[in-house]
Formats: structure tokens, sequence, C-alpha cells
């Protein structure tokens, strides 16, 4: 058995869940159809009035949120408290048009330190522990949210955010950081320096908690070997309030879903319809306790799987996978679905660090995909022709993969503009989405 923040929630038997669930989305859906005007014309539309709604069995009935409403009701047409009641916002790092804004009262961020405070002592956090975070401060919520976790949970916080890796290094071995929160490409970057420094052993860390961008098992072993660490995942967005909606426990086999808080229900990402367990579809959330920016059935647009399987740990919340996918930012390539988390896993595999880019192209009418990879420093002293050869091997691995031919250049080290916030992967040039 693991330990727990809160044991009498995270233990809860599945009737109490869905109790749980249950009368909190009554009352939620009441809440959002008196106060949010959106979602009472929409439920109007359907034919939908909160009293038809008697608990999780009827959510089906509720329209879907998606991005676009965030955008289109910016700044203030979702929230469902007066002003006065909020006292934060946060925001996401919006790459298009107009952001999307969150609100929170003072309850919805004690909810939400609770989240990320039950994710901290799944890695073994205690109020002994030195919880080193290196997400971004400020709007993004990595920050703040296991700022806010840490607290909760007692333990000494650096408010690190990210950048300045001297900086990082040295508050590190000086403090004795034991619980490191960043981004995996970050893990990545500041494992590398710290080799390079040759200050492995003057590092206490035993776990990390790594969100904010997909990764693969590949990259956890790779990060998990250089620093000396477990490393664990954190799922959330902004929209549903920031990380910890789901966390990974000691057996890193999916995370749990946070569910006396959000029902986590997989949608086929076409037709909308719910799918059982066990499926691969769109992961959709509703938030059932969130009181300034409550969203109902709001599409994240990540692909995943929920799994109702006993887990080892003693905790009884569904888990999910990591995603593995989007229905939106994958990539379609000469007709063919293409993940960056499937190019990541060739390199790894054969080696190289998981620095790399992916460029697409439409030259008459032909998609053309580059992948530019980082070399390690050792691979960088070999001849042109070994370096010839390795690039041969990495189209044909990618091949494999793939299904299709990628252009492969490797480039010299750290030339591949690191990221502290999210990993720029794909930069795609052929400008599919214009008119």
């Amino acid at each position: 058995m693991g330990k727990y923040f809160q044991p009498e929630i995270e233990c809860a038997s599945q009737e109490q869940i869905r109790a749980w669930q249950d009368e909190r989305l009554v009352k939620q859906v009441r809440h959002v159809y008196d106060n949010v005007e959106m979602y009472r014309k929409r439920m109007d539309e359907k034919g939908v009035r909160p009293e038809d709604i008697k608990g999780r069995d009827d959510l089906h009935k509720l329209p879907f949120t998606t991005k676009d409403d965030l955008r289109e009701q910016y700044p203030y047409g979702l929230l469902a408290k007066p002003l006065s009641e909020c006292v934060r916002i946060q925001s996401t790092s919006g790459t298009t048009g107009r952001r999307v804004v969150a609100f929170y009262t003072q309850h919805d961020i004690d909810l939400w330190d609770e989240c990320c405070a039950r994710a901290i002592v799944a890695v073994g956090g205690t109020k002994e522990d030195v919880v080193h975070v290196s997400y971004g401060y400020g709007l993004f919520t990595g920050g703040p949210g296991l700022n806010g976790g840490s607290h909760k949970v007692g333990s000494l916080t650096l408010p690190m955010s990210s950048g300045n890796t001297d900086r990082q290094i040295q508050f590190m071995t000086d403090l004795g950081s034991t619980i490191i929160c960043c981004t995996p490409s970050y893990a990545a970057y500041l494992a590398e320096s710290i080799i390079e420094r040759g200050l492995q052993d003057k590092i206490s860390l035993k776990a990390g908690i790594f969100g904010a961008e997909a990764w693969t098992e590949e990259m956890r072993h790779d990060i998990e070997e250089k620093l000396g660490i477990k490393a664990y995942d954190i799922y959330g967005l902004t929209e549903i309030s920031g990380p910890g909606v789901s966390f990974e426990c000691e057996a890193q086999s999916g995370m749990h879903v946070n569910e006396d808080h959000f029902i986590a229900e997989i949608i086929n990402p076409v037709t909308g319809e719910v799918l059982p367990d066990g499926e691969k579809g769109e992961l959709v959330f509703t938030s059932i306790t969130k009181e300034a920016f409550p969203l109902l059935r709001y599409r994240t647009r990540d692909i995943c799987i929920l799994s109702h399987e006993k887990c080892p740990c003693g905790r009884t919340h569904v888990k999910m996978t990591k995603p593995l996918g989007r229905s939106d930012d994958m990539l379609i390539v000469k007709g063919v679905n293409v993940f960056p988390s499937q190019i990541e896993t060739v390199l790894l595999n054969k080696g190289y660090p998981a620095n790399y880019q992916i460029i697409v192209t439409r030259v008459n009418n032909s998609d053309n995909l580059e992948v530019q990879v980082e070399m390690t420093p050792e691979m960088f002293s070999d001849s042109i022709s070994a370096i010839s050869q390795k690039e041969k091997e990495l189209v044909s691995a990618l091949k494999a993969m793939l299904g299709i031919f990628a252009d492969v250049k490797l480039v010299a080290p750290k030339t591949i503009a690191r990221s502290e916030g999210k990993a720029v992967r794909v930069i795609d040039k052929r400008n599919l989405y214009q008119g």
C-alpha cells in the first residue's frame, strides 16, 4: 500500500465515488444553467432541463464544450460566479488567436492545491522533502499548481520557475532538492547539464513529476537513468484547473483521475458517442466541484484509454493512459497519421537524445517530412561518411515505424532550441488550414 494525502477519498469505494459524482453533477448542472448564458442556451436548444440530470448516467445528454467556445466567450462569458468572488486567473500559452482564461475562487484554488498534493504524496513526498518547482510561474498553471500542492503537503518549496539552469543546479545542490517538477524536455536538459558539470553525486533527487507535454516510456527511462530518480507523469489542463487532474502512482502504469472533482469520459472523436472502458478515444472532462469556471463535457482533444482495473497502489480512482496522441495536432503526412511520439520512440531506441524537430513542407502538392536530430557529442566527432551512414539507418527505422519516408538531418549538439515551457517539436509549413 502506498502513501496517500487524503486516503478516505483516494481509496474510496466505487459506490462512494459514484455517489459523490452523481450528487455533485446534479448540483453543478443547476449552477451552470442558472449562471452561464452559453450553457443555458445550449441546453435549451437540446431540450435538456437541469432536473433531467439525475446523475452520471445522464451526462451524455449534456452539450460538449470546446476550446473554440472558450475563445469565443473570452473573457467573462463562461464565468459562473461574480467577479468579486474570484481571486485569480490562469491562462494557457495560446498558440492561436485569443488566449483561454480560466477563473478561480479561493475554494477552487484550495481544491486544486489538494489535487496537486495528492500527486506529490503519490511519488513519495512528505513534509521532509524539498520540492523544486521548475515549471513556469505566472499565467502558466504548472508553477502555481505544484507550488500550492507542495505547501499543502508541508514540503519546503523552491519556487524556481523555468530557465537559468546554473541557478537551478546551484539550489538543487545547496538546498538538497529531492523532488523536481518540470516539463520532461527540461528535465532531460537539466540531466545533460548536471552530467556535463560532473555534479551527479551532489544531487539528492529521488523523484520527478513531469507533465505539460507528451513524452514516451523511452524518454522516461532515459531521464530516470541520468538523474537517478523515478519519473512520474502528471496531467491537467488550464481549462479544467491545471496539473493534478490526474497523476501517476508508484505503479507508473497510467494516471489516476481525481474523480471526486472531475468526471472523465472517452468518446469517439468523430461521432461524439461515449465509448466503454478500454476503448481508445478522445478524453472529455466535466468539472463537478469548480465554482468560478465549471466546464461541462470539455473536449480535451487528447486520445487515451480509461481503465478501472485494480491498482496495486490501493487507489480506486479510474486510470487514464498518458495521451496517445491528439485528435487535432496529429500530423497527417501523405495521408498517414504521424505522431511526434512515434518519431521520439525511434530516436531514443537508437541512442539519440530527445532533442529533435519535425518539419513538414509541401512542394508541388507533395508532402515532405524532415526530421532534424541532434547528435550526441561522441557522434559529432565522427567522420562525414559515418554520419551519413547514421542518417540512412534512421531513415529506414522511421520508415518501419511510420510507413512513410522521412528525410533525416543530423545536426550538431545543442543546435535545436531548448524549451523551458513546451518543446516546439513540429513545424508545419504547409498552411493546410488557410481558406
